[in-house]
């Protein structure tokens, strides 16, 4: 069975990179783990939550790699010399991707009450409309 994209649309011309996003997002994963809210703050701006508890800003790293925001937390495991009744609160690694539209950059990121927020903007372009010259052959 061949893959049907809505790229390969004869009116959708360039837009085989947003194609591969795509396919890359559903590859990502769904994982539940860290719970974390996206909100639109204003037309231009949104800001992503992830909820961290635990964690110290030196366990986690936020990088950007190809058009994919890529949170990413390490906690070490300091419990060998500790004896637990019960252990519900496990040390655990986590990645989490998302992928982000052209002209949307990252700005700040910070940690607030076991929350990590990541805001970032979407560039909006000054000219919208163009005019093409049309050349007359010499």
């Amino acid at each position: 069975m061949s893959k049907i994209s809505f790229a390969a649309h004869p009116y959708l011309l360039g837009f085989e990179e947003l194609d591969r996003m795509v396919e890359r997002t559903v590859k990502s994963g769904n994982e539940g783990y860290p719970p974390y809210n996206i909100e639109q703050r204003s037309e231009s701006t949104y800001r992503i939550t992830l909820a961290v508890a635990g964690f110290r800003e030196e366990d986690l790293s936020i990088t950007l790699e190809d058009s994919q925001l890529v949170i990413r937390g390490r906690q070490v495991d300091d419990s060998d010399d500790r004896v637990f009744l019960h252990r519900g609160i496990a040390a655990r690694q986590f990645q989490r991707s998302f992928v982000l539209a052209d002209g949307v950059e990252v700005g700040d990121a910070n940690m607030e009450n076991g929350l990590l927020h990541v805001d970032l903007q979407r560039k909006v372009p000054d000219t919208i409309v163009q005019t093409i010259k049309i050349k007359q052959k010499d």
